[in-house]
């Protein structure tokens, strides 16, 4: 049994890959940074047109929401991912993924059972404690304002 254990250790350390892990922050910077880039640009370029700074913001995220649904469909954000990996997720592209993914993996199960279903999957617990945090938050707010103890 102790000699199948360290053959298994092995074959485990054979095929793990091997990650550096300042060259990993670096991709996650550059990607992450290059996201927010397109967004301002978008923001700028709109604001240019005569759209409203409010407007423009909130185009900007519908923007990138969309362009991260399209990429993922192509199969072309998954390898974005790989290599840039927080730095593609944690912006508002990120979350749009974990969304549609699930919605196209499960896509052969049908429309109620497939795409309804896996729908949220990964984004429903962030939506979940957003919410319920934001509703004891808002409580909280209010109560203290009673007081005059407010923000």
């Amino acid at each position: 049994m102790e000699v199948n254990k360290k053959l298994y250790e092995n074959y485990i350390k054979e095929i793990t890959p091997v990650h550096n892990k300042w060259v990993n922050l670096l991709w996650a910077f550059l990607v992450g940074g290059l996201i927010c880039v397109l967004g301002q640009a978008v923001i700028n370029a709109l604001k240019g047109m005569g759209v409203e700074e409010e407007a423009a913001m909130a185009w900007n995220q519908l923007f990138l929401i969309g362009l991260s649904i399209l990429l993922t469909g192509l199969n072309i954000f998954p390898k974005i991912v790989k290599f840039a990996g927080a730095g593609a997720l944690v912006p508002i592209t990120g979350f749009a993924n974990s969304v549609v993914a699930p919605m196209l993996e499960f896509k052969v199960e049908g429309q109620v059972f497939g795409t309804g279903c896996k729908a949220f999957t990964i984004a429903g617990p962030v939506i979940l404690y957003g919410v319920l945090s934001t509703w004891v938050l808002g409580i909280l707010y209010y109560v203290l304002g009673l007081w005059n103890l407010g923000w």
